[in-house]
């Protein structure tokens, strides 16, 4: 059992989704996926969504009851078998997101790639994910790929949990601060500049890039006390502003929105 599988036999994503920060991260990129599908002018039974790293299917199921034809793959086997157990139309795979070669060239119309960006540390594995991604996607097709960022990481677990002084000496942050991650480590974190390289050498075209949570990771406490009227209008706030590009470096997570690029 690998390290990715044990953590996650251990850690459920989909409760996370569920608290007051994770209903921002799921609320934005549920909209976006909707603006997604809505650019692509097709009728809702003609759409054919593929989550790659889908986990226990949170956002594959939601998508399946909408009433879109969802194909979900996931690695880590307990969160398949999750998904499974409940019972919905969702066709499943297990599999990984650089080797998707059980699924043809051209088939899918929307592709999320969600979690799979987190834990692949070279870029040579996160082309090649990408590069699986684009090559199952249709002309016309939209990518969504979601990634940790730097800054949020150096943030949270450097200076506000009080890491730094060991980061430093260990020689996993940068004299830039940048995050240095091995094979070994269970996340690895970017920033701008490394997904616009990425995208560079994959042939993908940028439509936009969105903050997914802006800064409700850092605010969980102050979220979970707010009233529904008060929290409605973080997530109203939160919409608004999620494009702005001075607030997305310091985001936890970013949605970048892609298409073919030739």
């Amino acid at each position: 059992m690998t390290a990715l599988e044990k953590y996650y036999g251990k850690f459920d994503e989909e409760p996370r989704l569920l608290t007051r920060h994770g209903q921002v991260e799921f609320i934005t990129s549920m909209k976006y996926i909707h603006d997604s599908i809505s650019s692509l002018n097709k009728e809702k039974s003609e759409v054919k969504i593929l989550d790659i790293g889908a986990g226990t299917g949170r956002y594959s199921v939601a998508l399946q009851e909408e009433g879109f034809d969802v194909t979900a793959v996931e690695l880590v086997k307990s969160n398949l078998e999750k998904l499974r157990k409940k019972h919905t139309m969702v066709k499943t795979w297990q599999g990984n997101a650089t080797d998707l070669h059980f699924l043809p060239d051209e088939k899918f119309d929307i592709v999320l790639l969600f979690g799979p960006l987190y834990h692949l540390h070279d870029e040579e594995s996160r082309l090649k994910a990408l590069s699986e991604a684009k090559r199952v996607m249709k002309k016309d097709a939209r990518l969504l790929v979601a990634y940790i960022t730097n800054e949020y990481s150096v943030l949270t677990y450097c200076f506000k949990e009080g890491h730094i002084g060991e980061c430093m000496r260990n020689g996993t942050l940068t004299s830039d601060f940048h995050g240095i991650f091995g094979e070994n480590d269970l996340y690895s974190y970017v920033r701008l500049e490394d997904i616009n390289a990425l995208n560079e050498k994959a042939g993908l075209l940028r439509e936009k890039i969105i903050a997914a949570d802006g800064a409700a990771d850092y605010m969980r406490r102050e979220l979970a006390a707010m009233s529904e009227e008060d929290f409605k209008y973080f997530v109203d706030y939160h919409l608004a502003t999620c494009e702005r590009a001075e607030l997305l470096g310091a985001s936890a997570h970013l949605v970048d929105i892609l298409k073919k690029g030739d």
